[in-house]
């Protein structure tokens, strides 16, 4: 018989790792798959559903959907003690049925009341998907596979939401806005058959957390001033990025028409950062996760530049550019350089904020900890989608609050300020960037004291 190999430390040595995975772990991704369509169908249209088929004003608009976006980021750590008490598999039903009529009722009832409180169901149901869903790949996979298992789910998150957005312009101009909510209600349903009748969890020895200990957890975070400060200045970046969702799609349909497709302009960062993360990642690998970070941030105001300057480039190619194989309107090509360098700067900032967010977490509450590593989106949500909402009526009309019977001349003369919306994104971005520089600085004195020769 021959012997096991060995290391040279007399233990057998680990298996490589592999593309095989049980079959929970493919379910879970199918799910997460169905999801996130559903997500990104939905929100991708949701400020133009809310003025258009509710009746919302854009300020409204921007407090409602503010609100919906920031719930969805701070609610997870809470459901997650929820869904430790009542059972996995029922937690995944009750995720995917909430989402399935929140959705579905949004399709059917359009008065304020009535979309307030199925959007409120969405967003709870919403909540329990990530740690649900998240959890599955960490129960079903070991150290050795676990980096490729995150990195599949990854590109899972990813074609969910670059299907999910190609998709809708289609059933937003054949059948009509509301008829998208029948589309993510529809995914979500085949989302629960799969929880319900395949998937079974897999269940693992942890440490139940008690909404007492995601309280403590929370405010451990509040009161750590360095935490507390990167997360503040991080959110200025997704304050910018949350504007693919706030202001693009009615920016851009308000400045060309109703023929025009902003649910495919959004797809241009999942694409910006399936294609660059690794090689970011890689390129950055040896430096302070805050030096990654502050790569981004710099990026990140010439996003908001590009989106400004589409008028500039009108001015000199006309109202087409001709790019070899396609011709497109100034307006169209900014875009889509702003959103791509969204995409970039992410892959920067949002991988190495995660990897700082943990290492500042106790001993023992890491897992905690990491349920409000997205505190910067829930921030974020709140001033993003408020700011929008102002900035839209002033620079960028709804074009049912213009006078009637406007010539084409004085119609365009409403909006011939409307680029000046991403001015102020310019400096939100430039103020974070700055702001990082101090926090790097101040943070390698501070550490160098504690310990010389140390730099954060």
């Amino acid at each position: 018989m021959t012997a096991e190999p060995t290391t040279t430390s007399g233990a057998p040595p680990e298996p490589p790792p592999t593309w095989r995975f049980p079959r929970q772990f493919w379910l879970a991704n199918l799910m997460e798959l169905c999801e996130r369509a559903a997500y990104y169908g939905f929100f991708i249209v949701l400020t133009l559903y809310l003025t258009q088929v509710a009746g919302f004003s854009d300020r409204e608009t921007g407090f409602v959907a503010g609100i919906f976006y920031a719930g969805l980021y701070l609610l997870p750590p809470f459901v997650g003690a929820v869904s430790d008490r009542i059972g996995f598999q029922r937690a995944l039903l009750l995720a995917f049925g909430l989402l399935g009529l929140g959705y579905f009722f949004l399709g059917i009832f359009h008065s304020k009341p009535a979309v307030l409180f199925f959007l409120l169901l969405a967003m709870i149901g919403g909540s329990f998907i990530k740690p649900l869903i998240t959890g599955t790949v960490a129960k079903t996979t070991d150290k050795v596979n676990r980096a490729r298992a995150y990195s599949l789910f990854y590109w899972v998150v990813n074609i969910g939401s670059f299907s999910g957005k190609t998709v809708v312009p289609s059933i937003r101009q054949g059948l009509g806005l509301e008829y998208v909510n029948f589309f993510s209600a529809g995914m979500c349903v085949l989302a629960l058959l799969v929880a319900l009748f395949l998937f079974r969890p897999t269940e693992a020895e942890s440490e139940r957390k008690s909404l007492r200990d995601v309280f403590r957890s929370l405010r451990s975070i509040l009161t750590n001033g360095r935490l507390m400060a990167l997360t503040l200045i991080v959110s200025g970046f997704w304050i910018i990025q949350a504007q693919m969702y706030a202001t693009m799609p009615k920016y851009v349909i308000r400045l060309r028409g109703e023929d025009a497709k902003p649910e495919w302009l959004a797809n241009v960062n999942p694409l910006a950062v399936v294609l660059c993360v690794v090689l970011v990642t890689q390129l950055m690998r040896k430096r302070a996760a805050v030096t990654s970070m502050l790569v981004g941030m710099v990026v990140m105001p010439f996003s908001a530049a590009a989106m400004a300057l589409s008028t500039t480039l009108e001015s000199y190619t006309g109202s087409e550019v001709d790019l070899w194989l396609v011709t497109l309107h100034p307006l169209t090509v900014m875009m889509i350089a702003g959103i791509a360098l969204q995409g970039l700067a992410e892959c920067f900032i949002s991988p190495r904020f995660l990897e700082y967010f943990s290492l500042q977490a106790p001993k023992g509450e890491e897992g905690t900890y990491l349920g409000f590593s997205h505190l910067h989106s829930f921030f974020a949500a709140l001033a993003a989608f408020f700011m929008s909402g102002f900035l839209l009526e002033e620079y960028c009309p709804d074009p049912k609050t213009l006078p009637e019977g406007l010539s084409a001349a004085e119609r365009a003369a409403y909006y011939a300020q409307a680029h000046h919306i991403w001015y102020y994104f310019i400096a939100i971005g430039f103020t974070a960037a700055v702001a990082l520089v101090v926090f790097r600085l101040v943070t390698r004195r501070i550490d160098a004291r504690r310990v010389p020769g140390t730099a954060s």
